[in-house]
Parts: C-alpha cells; sequence; structure tokens
C-alpha cells in the first residue's frame, strides 16, 4: 500500500492560510480561468470524477441510505467487523485527543461506523458525517474516504480540496483495506475533524492502522484454512498418491500432492473441468466446504520450468512455473548444486559439497525431503537427487556466456555474487570462480560500459583494478566518470 501524494508543507505552517489558497484555487478550476495554483493532481483527478457525476459543488450533501435498523445487519455481516476492537484501540483515543472522529466504511463509502469525541459526533452530525449515509465520489464528490476507495491508495483531503462547499472547514485522512483472500477492496478506514487539527501523521496513522486491520484479516483466514485443511483432509488422502488438492471456496490451493499448482485455481460455481495456467486440465469436485481438484492424467507428466535468480547482491528469487516459491538459503544451495550436477548426486556427495568432511547424508536426506514437499516430486527428483524440471539458472548462463557470448553478454546475466551468504564448500567455490572469471573478462574488455557494469555489483565496487581501468577508459565529458573518480579517492 503506499502513500499517496501528500499536501503542500505549506498546510503544516499555516492550515488557515493554505485553506483560503485552496479556495482560490478551486474557484478557478470550477470558472475555467487561471488559478494562483494548479491543484495537487490526486485531488485534479477525484473533482473530474466528481463533476462527470453530476455531484454540485455547492449544494451538495451526504446521502442518507439506511436507517439504525439497517445498518445493523450490515455491520454483523461486514468483513471488516472482526477487525473493529482493534481500529479502536489504534485510533479512537488519538481521535478524541486530537478532535477527530475514526470512520470505516464499506467499499462503496457507506459509513457502518463512526466513533469519537461528543462534540466532534454532533458536528459530524450538522454535515452528514454520519452512520447511515454515502461517502463515494459519486454520491458527495473529492473526500478522503470516497478517493481511497477510488483510487485504492491512502490520501489526505484538506478544507477546499474537498469539491463541495460545506464541508471546507474539515481535514481528513483515509486509506483502503483490501482482502487478505482476493485483493478487493472491503472499505476504508478515515479520521476527520476541523480545520485546525491537521496533522502530517494523520495519513500514516491510517495507513499503518489499515495495514494492522489487513493483517488481522489475513489470521482469521490462516485459522479458518487450517480448520477447512483438517476437515477436507481425508478427501485429498482419498486420491491415494494421485494429482491432486485441496481448495477453498474462492479457489486459493490449501494442500496439494504430487504436483506443483498456481495459488489460486479459476474455479466455477458448482466445480466441473478447469484449465489451468500452464494449459493442464483438472477437475474440480465441490466439497461441502471448498473444492477437490484432480489433475488430469494427461498433464500430470507435464515437466515443470524452474528458474534460479541467485546471482544478486541481494536476495535470491526460485520460480516454478512463473510463481515465485519462497526458499531457505540451504534448499538454495541444494537446488544451485543440483543445476550444477544435471545427471544428479548421492546423499553423500551432496553432503560432503554442503557441509564438506562434517556433512551427514541423514541431514541432506531430510533437507530433500522438505524441498521436496515444497517444490514438487516432479521437480526434485531422488536416486540419484536431481531436478527433472526444465532448469533456467542464471549462473549456468553466465557459465555459458563466459564460453560463447560478448563481454557484454556475460555481464548481462552477471549482476553479483551467487548466493554471497553461502558458506557450503561447493557453492562458495563456485561463487569465487564465477566472479574471478567475469572480473577478468571485465577487465579484458577495455570497455567502459562492460567495467562499469561489473562496479555496479558486490564483487566490483571496492576493486582498484577496476576502477583503475573506469578511469582508464571513460571519457573527460562522462559524468561516470566523476563518481568513479570520487570513490577511488575515498578508497585510497
Amino acid at each position: 500500500m503506499n502513500v499517496a501524494e501528500a499536501p503542500e508543507p505549506e498546510l503544516l505552517r499555516d492550515p488557515e492560510s493554505y485553506a483560503r489558497l485552496l479556495e482560490h484555487v478551486r474557484e478557478a478550476v470550477l470558472q475555467g480561468v487561471p488559478g494562483p495554483r494548479p491543484p495537487r493532481s490526486v485531488v485534479s483527478d477525484s473533482w473530474n470524477r466528481s463533476l462527470a457525476a453530476r455531484v454540485d459543488p455547492d449544494e451538495g450533501e451526504a446521502p442518507f441510505v439506511f436507517d439504525t435498523e439497517a445498518l445493523a445487519s450490515l455491520r454483523e455481516a461486514h468483513p471488516l467487523a472482526p477487525v473493529l476492537p482493534v481500529l479502536r484501540q489504534m485510533l479512537v483515543s488519538i481521535a478524541d485527543d486530537a478532535e477527530h472522529v475514526m470512520i470505516v466504511t464499506d467499499a462503496d463509502g457507506l459509513i457502518l461506523w463512526r466513533e469519537g469525541e461528543t462534540a466532534q459526533l454532533l458536528r459530524g452530525d450538522r454535515v452528514g458525517l454520519t452512520e447511515g449515509t454515502r461517502w463515494s465520489e459519486a454520491a458527495i464528490g473529492t473526500n478522503a474516504m470516497g478517493t481511497a476507495l477510488a483510487t485504492g491508495e491512502p490520501v489526505q483531503i484538506h478544507s477546499a480540496e474537498h469539491l463541495v462547499r460545506r464541508y471546507h472547514t474539515w481535514t481528513c485522512a483515509a486509506a483502503p483495506v483490501r482482502d487478505p483472500e482476493t485483493g478487493v477492496l472491503l472499505g476504508s478506514i478515515d479520521v476527520s475533524g476541523p480545520l485546525r487539527t491537521v496533522h502530517p501523521a494523520m495519513i500514516s496513522l491510517v495507513t499503518a492502522t489499515a495495514q494492522l486491520a489487513e493483517g488481522q484479516l489475513r489470521a482469521h483466514l490462516a485459522v479458518r484454512d487450517e480448520r477447512l485443511r483438517r476437515v477436507n483432509m481425508p478427501h485429498l488422502e482419498s486420491l491415494r498418491g494421485r494429482p491432486g488438492a485441496l481448495l477453498s471456496a474462492g479457489g486459493r490451493v490449501l494442500a496439494a500432492q504430487a504436483c506443483l499448482l498456481p495459488s489460486t485455481v479459476d474455479v466455477r460455481r458448482g466445480g466441473g473441468t478447469v484449465a489451468l495456467s500452464d494449459g493442464r486440465l483438472a477437475t474440480v469436485e465441490p466439497l461441502a466446504e471448498g473444492y477437490l481438484l484432480r489433475l488430469s492424467a494427461g498433464g500430470a507428466g507435464q515437466r515443470s520450468r524452474l528458474r534460479l535468480g541467485y546471482l544478486s547482491d541481494g536476495a535470491h528469487s526460485t520460480t516454478v512455473d512463473g510463481r515465485e516459491v519462497p526458499v531457505t538459503l540451504r534448499h538454495a544451495e541444494i537446488l544451485t548444486l543440483l543445476a550444477l550436477h544435471p545427471n544428479g548426486l548421492s546423499a553423500e556427495r551432496l553432503a560432503l559439497q554442503l557441509y564438506g568432511e562434517t556433512g551427514n547424508p541423514v541431514t541432506v536426506r531430510a533437507e530433500i525431503h522438505r524441498l521436496r514437499s515444497q517444490l514438487g516430486a516432479q521437480v526434485v527428483q531422488t536416486r540419484p537427487y536431481r531436478l527433472a524440471a526444465d532448469v533456467d539458472a542464471d549462473f549456468v548462463r553466465a557459465r555459458t556466456s563466459l564460453r560463447t557470448g560478448s563481454p557484454a553478454d556475460v555481464l548481462r546475466v552477471f549482476r553479483g555474487p551467487l548466493l554471497p551468504e553461502s558458506e557450503a564448500p561447493a557453492v562458495r567455490e563456485e561463487r569465487e570462480s564465477l566472479t574471478a572469471q567475469v572480473r577478468q573478462v571485465a577487465l579484458n574488455s577495455e570497455d567502459p560500459g562492460v567495467l562499469w557494469s561489473f562496479w555496479e555489483t558486490a564483487c566490483g565496487a571496492d576493486d582498484l583494478a577496476v576502477l583503475d581501468a573506469l578511469l582508464e577508459t571513460l571519457p573527460a565529458a562522462d559524468p561516470r566518470r566523476a563518481a568513479v573518480s570520487a570513490h577511488r579517492a575515498r578508497l585510497a
């Protein structure tokens, strides 16, 4: 969740003078004449949407759409109801102290809950800022709640940035909340108050609160998933080892056996045959809760695609059939060694390469078992241990480029050392050998572009020979030369 474009610094220095400036800006835009300055882009876009929805800038007011009785049932069924205690804990006391009210809406901008100090609640009543009213942009124009829902990003709206005049004495900040399972908008969290109470931290506060609410929803979802797995596991076990999976009601994969699947399967109500993103066909059978997926026999034998991105100054990346799979450093080391030995390795040889003379094959077998459970038996096979997928490993491509490619080709692949945190003997040896060869290719090239690419990696950053070669090859007018010279001086 990104923080939307922030209000101008003048707002924090003198909110009332800034409000008068915004009034002049608004009037100029509505009259179609040049103003003292343009509105913020997030505000300008919102005004355009609001005017297109025929919101009256001078007489508009939030429509009242649900009475107390109807609202009670909506609240009870709404997905944000379980996290309301967290929102109260985070925002209500702060809102009271700052003379604000905390508001929670649904995805259509309907105010479901509103809490705060009594005087501010009464002040909100006078302008329709109350439960049961709708605050979407289409209903009442630019406002923090409606605009956060329209853009999907946190936003702060101050004074005359509200399109409708009656809200010019208010300042507000809101952030959207999304369903962790589907990603769809559930509603927004807003803090609104009098003009003089504007504070730069308010948008950060509502953003953090929205993220906390989404975290709570994810925790609740994890509990439901675990219960569903326990209840439905006998259905998966009934496949007797054949490829299949348990799915949630929304199609998320909760458990799988003998196959690797995307994180979500597009299921239709009632089940039936579905096509997976890689072309495989599967049959989806409705259960009391969720679904049982059976992978068609024709698709079960298709080779998976394993991509290893391990040449990096930062985190390593492992994807299977386009889906990123988080693996530990130890598992990344195993995948590296298996990719370097396509014919496979025994438990004893793999233990030696991972741990040295103290390696234990029993430990390796346990790690392979965990890795197969995570990636699938069709990716990592046994007797000997080997990769049965189509492998695209950047460190293998770098090796190939050293033999067949140009220096530029080599540096396009080599973006950093191989698993720089690894202490596995064979991985460390491969890393040092590959880095040394790439370094020599860069130095021999006498090409400033190639040298610069190597210098940008962790391997070349403090290499004096590389820095000197850059200073010799970069033209005097090249702006990169100054950066290299300054770094060379710091090292000296």
